[in-house]
């Protein structure tokens, strides 16, 4: 995320309803990724997600930065700054260089290997860094942290903040039209809000307790075609609901008790979203999906929505490369999570650190993780579970620690695991054809880089069945691992066949 170099004041700041206008029916989230690509057309790289729309659009970046200004004009060619709804530069810059006048000391920056940043650019000068002027957005790094307690700020990357960043309650969108509702549908999942004729019917007037099922509705039907047939598939049908959703939210609630459920299912279905585009290989775009549904949970007060969104974040920065940054995600939404009464939401936050900490070689970090997972999940199920956490079975526990192991690379352990968690997921669970075929896989990988080829060949090939039902890009990708690890091995037994059948695979566009 990137916000813009000037400081907070004390006034209330006016919303920017000319970018929210530009922005229309899409989502945050669906708006951030268009300004990403606009800036891969220019040669720019730019961090933008939902939460630094939201704050343009709320009036907190007042002026954005350089990158972001040509960023913008491209979109929009023929506009101005003053046409987007941004002050003047220079009238920014002034405020900004009294206000730093009375700042306290910020301390040194180091720089990130995360989402929760406000570089815009690696490639400007060491002399841009330093300057008052014309200064880039200053990095920030999550703070290290160990299992053993710490601030419980700290666990919170939103609550790192720099002099940059007013401390003020982040939006998860700008209400900039209480009229409109939107005429697209959930049609694309089989869940419809009405054609023309009933969103008409519907302008003018606040939305209630239908409108709130009908979300519910389509994140459970995409959880329920996620499991049965994976991600690839799905992510681009999902973003009509998603944008439906945060629309809904614009037009206003008849009562709170509406009001709260929407947002809740709104940050649920971007979350829902988030992880489609994350199982597809879309880590930018599943970034984005997150961070918007850990602004609507800051929004409507929701710390299960937040837990949620901060467990997807970890698992996300686990996959994308960026432990030490799952360990914080993790350890956040462990901290959000505290007084809901569910010892599950609990275990899985754990296993989330412990991937996290199996990523920085930190085995016994991990370690200690695992064993509180397995503590809070021998407490049973409860109803304060969340609804979403239906996967989370003996299987899913299985499968995870298997992960960890494997990145610590004990792949004997991890093999064991694993093989646990495909036999548990087909005896107890055969409608969740993807995580069966996901533990098959890494059961696969595991075996293979065990010194199993024969074993490994024979997992690999009943994965390749399974893809006939499934589309996962993740699945796909450790296949070809596994594929590329097994190579030298081709004359053992079966391994030739699975390498011949893995090859003739279709590949993705």
């Amino acid at each position: 995320m990137a916000s813009s170099p000037m400081a907070s004041s004390t006034q209330s700041p006016r919303p920017n309803l000319a970018f929210r206008q530009l922005r229309g029916p899409r989502s945050p989230g669906e708006f951030a990724a268009a300004v990403r690509r606009a800036a891969r057309e220019i040669g720019e790289r730019v961090s933008c997600d939902a939460r630094y729309v939201g704050r343009v659009e709320a009036g907190e970046i007042r002026c954005p930065n350089y990158a972001y200004e040509r960023v913008f004009l491209h979109m929009f060619p023929g506009r101005t700054l003053a046409d987007l709804g941004f002050a003047p530069r220079a009238q920014v810059r002034g405020r900004g260089t009294r206000a730093d006048a009375e700042a306290p000391p910020v301390p040194a920056v180091i720089r990130p290997h995360g989402p929760y940043r406000t570089s815009t650019t690696d490639r400007t000068s060491t002399t841009d860094r330093s300057s008052t002027t014309n200064k880039p957005h200053t990095t920030i790094q999550l703070y290290e942290s160990h299992p053993s307690g710490s601030d419980p700020r700290a666990c919170d990357p939103y609550a790192i903040q720099t002099h940059e960043e007013s401390d003020v309650q982040r939006r998860a969108f700008m209400t900039g039209s209480t009229a409109a509702v939107a005429t697209a549908s959930l049609a694309p999942i089989g869940l419809a809000l009405g054609g023309p004729a009933e969103a008409a019917a519907r302008l003018g007037r606040r939305i209630g307790e239908a409108e709130a099922d009908a979300v519910e509705e389509a994140v459970r039907k995409i959880r329920l075609l996620d499991d049965r047939h994976g991600a690839d598939g799905l992510y681009r049908r999902a973003a009509a609901p998603l944008r439906t959703a945060y629309t809904l939210l614009d037009a206003g609630t008849t009562r709170q008790s509406a009001s709260d459920r929407l947002h809740a299912c709104a940050g649920e279905l971007a979350i829902s979203v988030g992880w489609l585009a994350h199982d597809s290989g879309r880590f930018d775009d599943a970034r984005s999906h997150y961070a918007e549904a850990l602004a609507t949970a800051r929004v409507a007060g929701d710390p299960g929505l937040e837990a949620h969104a901060f467990c997807n974040t970890a698992f996300l920065a686990r996959d994308a490369g960026r432990p030490r940054e799952a360990v914080r995600a993790a350890q956040a939404g462990t901290h959000a999570a505290r007084h809901g009464g569910s010892h599950r939401l609990l275990s899985l936050l754990a296993l989330r650190e412990a991937g996290g900490w199996a990523g920085l070689g930190d085995r016994v970090g991990c370690e200690q993780s695992l064993a509180r997972a397995h503590a809070l999940f021998q407490r049973g199920a409860s109803d304060a579970d969340p609804e979403w956490m239906s996967f989370y079975g003996p299987a899913e526990l299985e499968g995870l620690e298997a992960q960890c192991w494997s990145a610590l690379g004990d792949w004997e352990r991890a093999a064991r695991h694993a093989r646990r968690a495909a036999a548990t997921a087909s005896a107890k669970t055969p409608h969740f054809t993807r995580n069966i075929a996901l533990y098959t896989a890494e059961l696969a990988d595991d075996l293979a880089r065990a010194g199993r080829p024969d074993e490994a060949a024979t997992a690999g090939l009943r994965v390749l069945t399974l893809l006939d039902e499934v589309q996962s890009s993740r699945i796909q990708s450790m296949l070809a691992a596994t594929a590329r690890v097994l190579l030298p091995h081709r004359r053992a037994s079966g391994v030739g066949g699975f390498l011949e059948r893995h090859a003739a695979l279709p590949r993705a566009v």
